[in-house]
């Protein structure tokens, strides 16, 4: 098995996100209790929880949760969902199962790191930036020059994790022509989707695009349920996801019987949950802005097109690295620096910081930020 290097956002939160005072990089949405999720379930998903027995359950997952999956889409039915443990297993497995060490990827960056590392341990891989001197777009010229005839994925993820970008309908559509005409996997990470500041912005999904494209989805992000560890891939090349089961046979085998029934309450439920959680990130928003424009000398701010994160820049002498681990020292507040989202791929912003949106109540972190500033 290749060696990975280490992860340096989870290593990071490790150290961090429980012994931070104030969480304010955190990428999920606000979660909920079991009490609440459980008062989102109909008749028959809630006799489910009540009978729950508690043995092995299918490896491609509950059929009622694939069913309810299939339903997020156009063009999908229950049979092209495959349920993981996570979004982080879906990405493992889906690359190792495309992936052969002759073979060729493309990565777009910044991403999560993941996303990159896996195809690196495992074939040459090129990377393709956003560019932030344009709002973070993605060059669709340059994704074509970096395909060759041993190309076999092109990965992706929109809303973007950490910028916040989402590229035009039409965009994503051509990347899925490109790939059908060359015969590549699209892999697109839309753990995100959901929650575009305008939702008649969110993108169409890859599997719905292409009957060879990979959609990658979770309850943790969008959702805010990442204590169920449920992910899956949607993807209508039925042969392709039989060897992502066979895959999983050698990883967690099945997964949790209580979170696929609550994942199921959830994704029936989703539309209810997302305008939820919008909401908070539109509420949010403002306080957000009125602290960026008190400290305009030290930051340049926009907010994101989707997802729960953006990407603001530092503009101090003492650098992104310093001030970050100074904050969480100092004050309490937890921010992700550049470093954690560097690429080994192409190069990537050295004086940047991911920030949360997507969680209630952000006052008390701003407010001891901000006078952690102002007595600096």
């Amino acid at each position: 098995m290749p060696q990975f290097p280490d992860f340096r956002l989870e290593t990071h939160l490790s150290r961090w996100e429980f012994t931070a005072r104030h969480h304010l990089t955190a990428s999920d949405a606000q979660t909920m209790t079991l009490a609440e999720l459980l008062a989102l379930a109909g008749p028959e998903d809630r006799e489910a929880w009540d009978s729950l027995a508690l043995g092995y359950t299918e490896t491609f997952g509950d059929p009622g949760l694939r069913r309810a999956i299939a339903g997020m889409y156009e063009r999908v039915d229950a049979d092209d969902v495959i349920c993981f443990g996570g979004a982080q297993e879906g990405i493992n497995l889906a690359m190792r199962v495309l992936l052969e060490p002759d073979d060729h990827a493309v990565v777009v960056t910044p991403c999560y790191q993941s996303a990159e590392t896996i195809p690196l341990a495992l074939c040459e891989v090129t990377g393709v930036a956003l560019d932030e001197r344009r709002d973070w777009a993605l060059d669709l010229d340059a994704v074509e020059a970096a395909l060759r005839p041993n190309t076999r994925v092109l990965s992706v993820n929109f809303p973007n994790n950490p910028t916040g970008a989402v590229i035009p309908a039409a965009d994503l559509a051509r990347l899925a022509g490109l790939c059908d005409e060359r015969g590549i996997r699209l892999f697109s990470d839309e753990v995100y989707r959901g929650l575009e500041r305008d939702p008649a912005h969110a993108l169409p999904q890859a599997a719905d695009l292409s009957e060879r494209a990979l959609s990658l989805n979770v309850t943790s992000k969008a959702l805010g349920l990442p204590g169920l560890r449920i992910g899956w891939i949607a993807c209508r090349d039925r042969e392709l996801r039989s060897r992502l089961e066979r895959a999983k046979h050698y990883t967690t085998i099945c997964n949790s019987a209580p979170s696929e029934v609550l994942a199921r309450i959830a994704i029936t439920a989703r539309e209810r949950i997302l305008a939820r959680n919008r909401g908070i990130i539109a509420e949010n928003l403002p306080l957000f802005d009125a602290f960026f424009a008190e400290f305009a000398d030290l930051f340049e701010w926009r907010a994101p097109d989707g997802g729960g994160v953006a990407f603001p820049r530092y503009l101090g002498a003492d650098g992104v690295e310093d001030f970050c681990t100074a904050l969480v020292e100092q004050a309490g507040v937890l921010l992700l620096p550049a470093s954690i989202f560097r690429s080994e791929l192409t190069p990537t912003p050295t004086d940047r910081f991911r920030l949360g949106l997507a969680r209630r109540d952000p006052a008390p972190a701003l407010e001891a930020f901000a006078d952690w500033l102002r007595k600096r």
